[in-house]
């Protein structure tokens, strides 16, 4: 009797076990099944958002082959106060400084599948007002003063040859704005080529090009043949900060006397929509221009920092 309990409870087991196991498979198949409806759903999905993504990237095409010209402008406005009164430490008691910078650069630009037309200019002002007054009762009401007066303006056409390059023509106009216009002023006109590996970056070599250089005083300049180079950089490094290079160098063939380059720097940190912080910083080397005011060094240089905009 005892065996007979102890052989119908094992019968019982195992067959619970079996049926326990054939529904865990059963479990194991379902979630397979469901595992699979899944994953070809995902994959419908999937194709159909590919089909809307490149649906997008048609419409942007046709897009930007409908728009034409493409603009672009920005700048940098600094302002600096400065004030002390009676301020014992320093030599002069009462003195008070006052600077005002402004640039601004702008771009236009056409695209086209066999030809190109870039366009742009900037221009570079500043102002600075020192006041010292060793009495309190005595005022000395100094007027601002220019320290910056740059204007630039440059045309770039090309046909293209292959998808990067392009045999291209340049003109380059440079002098002052507000004092001495056109005294100094450079022009250079230019035919060579026009390479650009990507969007971002643009290369102009341009072997024959003229240097012409307008002057009250002829001896001081004198015009030339040369190459030149303009290599412009235009990049986002982070979502909100841009860099970008500009060079624009003439080599002339009658000696590295008569040759010039300018290579400017600015990076714009962006806080608010088209707002944010700029830093600009700008090395020029032109023989001719420091010889005419007899200077030593030929090396000239400048940097801004202030409120960054963009349109």
């Amino acid at each position: 009797m005892k065996h007979l309990f102890t052989m119908t409870l094992l019968a019982t087991f195992l067959l619970f076990n079996a049926q326990l196991s054939a529904q865990t498979e059963e479990e194991v198949a379902e979630m397979i099944v469901e595992k699979e409806a899944k994953e070809a759903e995902a994959a419908i999905k999937k194709a159909e958002l590919d089909a809307i993504n490149a649906e997008i990237a048609s419409l942007k095409a046709k897009i930007d082959k409908t728009i034409k010209w493409r603009f672009g402008s920005g700048g940098i406005l600094g302002v600096d106060l400065n004030n002390f009164n009676n301020w014992a430490p320093k030599p002069d008691l009462n003195s008070a400084a006052q600077s005002i910078s402004f640039t601004y650069s702008g771009f236009a630009n056409l695209i086209e599948d066999k030809y190109f037309w870039r366009n742009n200019g900037g221009v570079n002002l500043g102002w600075l007002r020192y006041d010292e007054d060793t009495n309190v009762n005595e005022g000395d009401e100094d007027d601002f003063k220019q320290v910056a007066d740059v204007f630039n303006v440059q045309s770039l056409f090309g046909y293209k040859l292959t998808k990067n390059l392009a045999a291209s023509a340049l003109g380059e106009y440079r002098t002052t704005l507000l004092s001495n216009f056109n005294n100094p002023g450079f022009l250079d006109l230019g035919v060579g080529f026009t390479y650009t590996p990507i969007p971002e970056f643009v290369l102009v070599v341009h072997p024959l090009n003229y240097n012409f250089i307008f002057a009250e005083n002829d001896t001081d300049f004198t015009s030339s043949l040369g190459a030149k180079i303009v290599a412009d950089y235009n990049k986002n490094l982070w979502e909100l900060v841009t860099w970008r290079s500009n060079l624009s160098a003439f080599y002339s063939y009658q000696g590295t006397e008569l040759s010039n380059y300018t290579w400017i720097n600015g990076l714009n940190f962006t806080a608010f929509k088209n707002v944010g912080v700029g830093v600009e910083f700008g090395l020029r080397w032109n023989p001719q221009e420091t010889t005419a005011r007899e200077l030593n060094n030929t090396f000239q240089s400048y940097y801004q920092v202030g409120l960054s905009y963009s349109l």
